[in-house]
């Protein structure tokens, strides 16, 4: 049961785009000028349409399958839970399909099943109570290449961010499959931050940050990638991003750590909550 479920997740997050993406794409193709942008846009909704009709991968890159579990302590559903998501990832390769995308890095041997050492990569934050949501994270290769750390000191604060961040977007330019969504963590330390920057990207396109200082530097952020020119999969227009995501925790006095994760087009996801008597709830 906890199997089949985890599978339909998978199956949800690689087949159909959220909502609030493919509204955020719409507007861009309603806004975008440049004739190429306005195709390249097109052909993305088309895609994103077939793969809802056919319950097909939107993508070929079906990603490293990557789960952020939040699991109440007193949940009978535990102790096997691990156990689960390793062979529902099994099983969704088999089934949707996926490709296989685990690869040995001593031999580059493919395990075949997008399971291996240390992957699916799984993220736990253990909670109180006896339920456990699960979000399920598919994350390509070309925009996840795109990833950077930048250790700043405190003095280069918020400005050298926004610096670090719009330069990274730049220099990677059609790489990652624009139109893009940035997710910056800020503080914690060197791995955290990029875990922080991981998790905001299970955010809806659109919503903004709960603290209004954050938000307003996600919208100048975001104002500032699409005034770079490269446009959907980075052969120019207007729509570069379609959101910039900025979560943050405390920081070491001495360090400003931000780490930056991109997210192509195709922001794949989905949510599972399992609860106690056996429920499972599925949604995006």
């Amino acid at each position: 049961m906890l199997v089949d479920a985890l599978v339909d997740a998978i199956r949800l997050a690689v087949t159909r785009i959220p909502e609030d993406t493919v509204e955020a794409l719409q507007r861009a193709y309603k806004t975008e000028e440049s004739e190429i942008a306005r195709f390249n846009l097109q052909n993305i909704l088309k895609a994103i349409e077939i793969g809802r009709k056919r319950s097909i991968p939107v993508c070929q890159d079906t990603g490293t399958l990557t789960f952020f579990v939040r699991v109440g302590v007193e949940s009978p559903f535990l102790k096997e839970l691990e156990g689960a998501i390793i062979e529902a990832v099994r099983k969704a390769t088999l089934e949707v399909p996926l490709r296989p995308n685990s690869v040995d890095p001593l031999t580059g041997r493919n395990s075949g099943d997008n399971t291996g050492d240390g992957v699916p990569v799984i993220h736990w934050e253990l909670t109180e109570g006896n339920e456990i949501e699960v979000a399920v994270f598919p994350k390509g290769g070309g925009s996840e290449n795109c990833s950077a750390l930048a250790m700043l000191t405190p003095g280069e604060g918020w400005e050298g961010l926004k610096h670090f961040v719009v330069e990274r977007v730049r220099t990677c330019g059609g790489k990652p499959c624009p139109p893009v969504i940035i997710g910056v963590g800020v503080g914690g330390g060197a791995d955290y931050s990029l875990k922080l920057a991981k998790r905001a990207l299970l955010g809806k396109v659109g919503e903004r940050n709960i603290d209004k200082r954050i938000a307003r530097i996600e919208e100048e952020l975001l104002e500032e990638i699409n005034s770079l020119g490269i446009g959907p999969m980075g052969m120019g227009g207007k729509t570069t991003a379609l959101d910039v995501k900025i979560e943050v925790v405390h920081r070491h006095p001495a360090s400003f750590p931000i780490g930056l994760v991109v997210q192509c087009w195709a922001n794949r996801r989905a949510f599972l909550r399992i609860s106690p008597d056996g429920r499972v709830d599925v949604w995006q």
